[in-house]
């Protein structure tokens, strides 16, 4: 796959660790310039430098709105015109709707949908004006089939594939392609709070994928020729009956 992001500028939030940090791992090695978005700005700052000169750190707390607002600018201040967005960035709640906190709800869902729907509105309008340019989400499975045991993320995701494919026949005109990578549980820090006998389970039976399965479907997704868009590619572990 090398070379075939060349002369391509990126940008992927939540991009300093799991499924963000690989997909502009899998970016950089295609040969474009990465800037990685995220709030951890000594994380980010240790990673680009062990990622080399092709990878920009950009620091933006995604739940600032005006900080949201200003990352095409900032993106090409540091990279050049904005080619490719990997709207990744999202936090995981899981457990009985009766039982959760609306707060950490709040929170979450302002993360999943404000956030990513705020990031492609920033970019959107440079693309538009080039004609061209590729958006692409990272949502779940639970965006398309709902999960008994997550509410409120499954509601969330919902809403990003509603808001993705209203946008995405709103701007294909304008040569943009937008889609979503649709993964099943992988191995993540969104994990954290899945209770633990069922992250055990999962692990023995082998119901957990890696970030760089989803990376790999990203870059298929990414170097289609342009006239093919995956509006949506669902990944999951072969033991995952959905």
């Amino acid at each position: 796959m090398a070379d075939e992001l060349k002369g391509k500028v990126a940008a992927v939030t939540g991009a300093a660790s799991g499924i963000g940090l690989e997909c502009a791992r899998a970016m950089l090695g295609a040969g474009a310039a990465v800037v990685l978005i995220d709030r951890a700005a000594d994380r980010l700052e240790s990673l680009c430098a062990e990622l080399g000169p092709m990878a920009h750190p950009l620091v933006v707390d995604l739940l600032d709105g005006p900080q949201v607002d200003g990352i095409a600018a900032r993106i090409e201040e540091i990279a050049g015109p904005l080619d490719i967005l990997h709207a990744n960035a999202g936090a995981y709640i899981g457990g009985p709707a009766a039982e959760g906190d609306p707060d950490a709800w709040d929170r979450m869902l302002n993360l999943n949908i404000n956030a990513a729907f705020r990031s492609v509105r920033a970019v959107l309008p440079g693309m538009i004006e080039r004609k061209t340019g590729d958006v692409i989400f990272t949502s779940s499975v639970a965006g398309v089939v709902p999960v008994v045991w997550e509410p409120v993320y499954t509601a969330s995701k919902f809403a990003v594939q509603a808001f993705l494919h209203a946008t995405r026949r709103q701007v294909a005109p304008h040569g943009i392609r937008m889609g979503a990578v649709l993964p099943g549980p992988v191995v993540t820090a969104l994990l954290d709070d899945w209770p633990k006998a069922k992250m055990d389970e999962a692990l023995a039976n082998g119901s957990l994928m890696q970030p760089v399965e989803v990376a790999e479907a990203v870059m298929f997704m990414l170097t289609r020729p342009r006239g093919v868009v995956i509006r949506d590619l669902v990944i999951l572990p072969n033991s995952v009956d959905l």
